[in-house]
Parts: C-alpha cells; structure tokens; sequence
C-alpha cells in the first residue's frame, strides 16, 4: 500500500489537498493524523499546520477478469519430421510373384457420426464477450443565481439578514472576509464568503460550513411564513466536492456493473446523497437507494439484473 503525507493549516484542508494530487476520493484512502496543529480558541486556530498521511487501499479483485480475459491457446509443439526411409529394390522375381497374386480387397471404413455438441460448436458462431458497460453521470443542475449590491440589500430582507448574521458571526471567529449574496428565480438565498479562511470556515469534509449554514438557514426564516433555502459556499468548497462525489460516482457505478454487486459508499448528509442520486438518476443498468439511519446513513448503489 503506497502512503503519501500532506500539510496545510486544518485537517479538512491538508485531506482535500492531498485527495485532489492523487485524484482519488475519500473512499479510496484511509486517513490518519500525524501531526496535530496547534489549537486555539473553539478548536478552529492553529500555528502549526496539520500533517496527515493518506494510505491507498488496495484495488478489489475483479471475480470476473478470467472471464473476460482472452485467453491464448497454447500452441503445439512441431514434431521432427520424419524422413522417408529407402525401401529395398526387390530382385526380379519376386516382382513378377507379386503381380501374379490377386490385390487384397480394400476394407470399406465406415465413417462414426460426429457427436451432435460437437458439430453444433463447430457449426455454431463463436460467442463474443459483451463489453462492461461505462456509466455515465450528470452533474446536478446549477441554478441562475443573481448578485445584489451590497448597497441595495435591505435589512428586513432574507438576502439582509443573512448577510449581517455571518458578517457578526465571521468577525467574532476572528476571519476576515468579504461577503457577496445573491438568490434565484425562486428567492433562495445564496452567499458567498471570500477572504484568506484557511479553510476554517469549511472544517472537516464541510462539517463547520454545514453548521454555519444551518445556523444562517434559522435565521432567516425565524417568524417568517414559508421557507426560503439558504446555501453557502467558500474558496469554491461546494464545486470542488461535488465534483469529487460525481467521479465517485461514476467508479462506483462501472464496479457495480462489472462485478454484479451492490456497492455501499460512506456516510454523507442528505445534500451529498442528492448530488449521487441525481448523478447516476439515469445511467443504464444501476439504481441508487440510501439506508441507515444519520449521521451514517450513506448510499447504495445496486446492479439492476
């Protein structure tokens, strides 16, 4: 098993780091810390960075790869041809008692009918080998989201309010951004954070992202009829793991179709499983179906036979 160790300043952050050189996902690796930074307060600061070493698991065996391997017959050894050995000349007499005697009566060889299996293989075309069939996914579709100035929000507004809770929420975390929002057909509000976060604001595989954006989520629709969703992103974090969860996808589907066997993938919330539902929604020869019980209720991905 081959072993490669990455820095960065939280743990979430070294794990992508070294998830996105290797090109694998996290289901690929097995994690483990050797070097813990520095903690401060509430667990987010650190003034060294944190070491983690990524162990890639060893690839399955495939069941059916004799199966589908072409397999050479071996090819027979060449006897020594045999000269021919000079016969004797016989003398004159003995020739002319030969043609004297009357020619042996040539014995008639009855040919065996040839076995029905065996003249069905020959006859019959030789059967080929369907090719595995390759999934293929779709990413999820992106809404048309539009900014709005920071000048034209107003306070009582969902934009508004979301805005000014994560401008006091950043500041007493003591991070430093700037915060853009914007929302859709349908006013769904959408922010985005940018500043030097050092990936503080996404936490392990975007647990404290999460959190923040449920805490927001609340907020904005404390006392309000309806519900309007929320969504936050930073340092492009959403795009970067949903693309990750599709390539995953996509290697999980093609072992499912190939080894004829259901495929169980890692705990995810509920936002991560949508985004493998939709991606193999309508792919040929597999379904998807979550189980279990949150936090670990994860997806399942089952070849249709």
């Amino acid at each position: 098993m081959k072993q490669y160790e990455f820095s960065a300043r939280t743990e979430s952050e070294a794990i992508e780091q070294g998830l996105q050189e290797l090109g694998v996902s996290i289901a690929d690796v097995d994690v483990q810390v050797v070097e813990e930074g520095s903690k401060g307060l509430f667990g987010l600061f650190g003034s060294r960075p944190v070491k983690v070493r990524l162990t890639l698991k060893d690839a399955e065996e495939d069941p059916l790869a004799d199966l589908l391997e072409d397999k050479k017959p071996a090819q027979a050894k060449k006897e020594p041809e045999k000269k021919p050995e000079k016969k004797a000349e016989k003398k004159p007499a003995e020739k002319k008692a030969e043609e004297k005697k009357p020619a042996p009566e040539k014995k008639k060889t009855e040919k065996k009918p040839e076995p029905a299996a065996k003249k069905e293989q020959e006859e019959a075309p030789a059967k080929q080998e369907k090719p595995t069939v390759k999934a293929e996914v779709r990413p999820m579709e992106k809404p048309e989201v539009t900014m709005i100035a920071a000048e034209e929000l107003t306070e009582d507004s969902p934009a508004g309010i979301a805005r000014s809770f994560l401008a006091e929420l950043t500041k007493l975390m003591g991070v430093d951004v700037t915060i853009d929002m914007g929302t859709d057909a349908e006013g769904n509000v959408y922010g985005y954070i940018n500043g030097d976060t050092l990936g503080i604001l996404i936490g392990r595989r975007g647990e404290t992202l999460d959190a923040v954006q449920y805490l927001t989520s609340l907020k904005v629709n404390r006392g309000r009829e309806g519900y309007t969703r929320v969504t936050l992103d930073t340092e492009n974090y959403r795009a970067k793991r949903e693309d990750t969860l599709i390539r995953l996808a996509n290697r999980m589907a093609n072992r499912a179709l190939r080894t004829g066997r259901k495929v169980s993938l890692e705990p995810m919330n509920p936002y991560e499983r949508r985004i493998i539902h939709y991606a193999l929604q309508q792919t040929e020869g597999v379904t998807t179906h979550s189980e279990g019980e949150e936090p670990n209720r994860h997806v399942v991905i089952t070849n249709k036979k």
